[in-house]
């Protein structure tokens, strides 16, 4: 087994710590980030956060879309809208852990490729939640990396995202026709009727968990306004 080299730690806010590693496999650095056992994310393990957002961005109907990314995580759907983004389109990017950032500036800036230097992005440290409950039809899409998806695992205030209040907080907070858009490691029916109920025009993805189709299936969830 090739040994990993432990760079940091960063504490979750509510309690628990994230770990960040890095080896080297293939002659190229891997990352991934724990939490204690958990690996919740691995720089090889990049489709479905991609997907969530081209998936997403083929499904608007404005020009110069306003997005709201929730959770930076290592950048894959932050970089993936921008790369099909026009260059007036619009992203802010909210992070609850300082951390993240800095590792993404620091250690994994290979990875990063500069993509938070990019004019059409803003960064802030906070709770996405927050800044949802503040919109008021302010976005034309909202896509939500955050946690393990609905079955939360390392923060509990994430639940009031996917509530029925949560939902009807997405809905207002998005403009006409914007679309919420919902990362999970795994299906959740019940989630899947929570959105139809909470009146979201409901469009469930299987995608792979690597780019090249092969591995895990995640799933995304593009939920449209009606």
């Amino acid at each position: 087994m090739i040994a990993r080299e432990l760079l940091d730690t960063a504490a979750i806010p509510g309690g628990g710590e994230l770990r960040l590693f890095r080896r080297e496999l293939k002659g190229a650095d891997e990352y991934s980030i724990m939490l204690g056992r958990i690996e919740l994310m691995n720089s090889r393990l990049s489709g479905s956060e991609e997907a969530l957002a081209t998936l997403t961005c083929a499904s608007l109907q404005v020009k110069n879309p306003r997005l709201l990314i929730g959770g930076y995580g290592m950048g894959f759907t932050l970089r993936a809208a921008l790369s099909v983004l026009p260059p007036q389109a619009s992203v802010e990017v909210a992070e609850l852990i300082p951390a993240i950032v800095d590792w993404a500036r620091g250690p994994m800036a290979d990875l990063s490729q500069d993509c938070l230097a990019d004019s059409r992005v803003t960064m802030t440290i906070g709770d996405v939640c927050d800044l949802i409950h503040k919109a008021d039809r302010d976005y034309d899409a909202i896509l939500l990396d955050v946690d393990n998806g609905p079955d939360g695992l390392t923060h509990e205030a994430n639940d009031r995202l996917y509530s029925m209040a949560g939902l009807a907080k997405a809905k207002k907070a998005l403009r006409s026709n914007g679309i919420l858009a919902i990362w999970s490691s795994e299906g959740d029916s019940r989630f899947t009727s929570r959105l139809h109920k909470s009146g979201f025009a409901v469009d469930v993805k299987t995608v792979a968990a690597r780019s090249s189709g092969k591995g895990a299936k995640h799933t995304i969830w593009l939920a449209t306004k009606r």
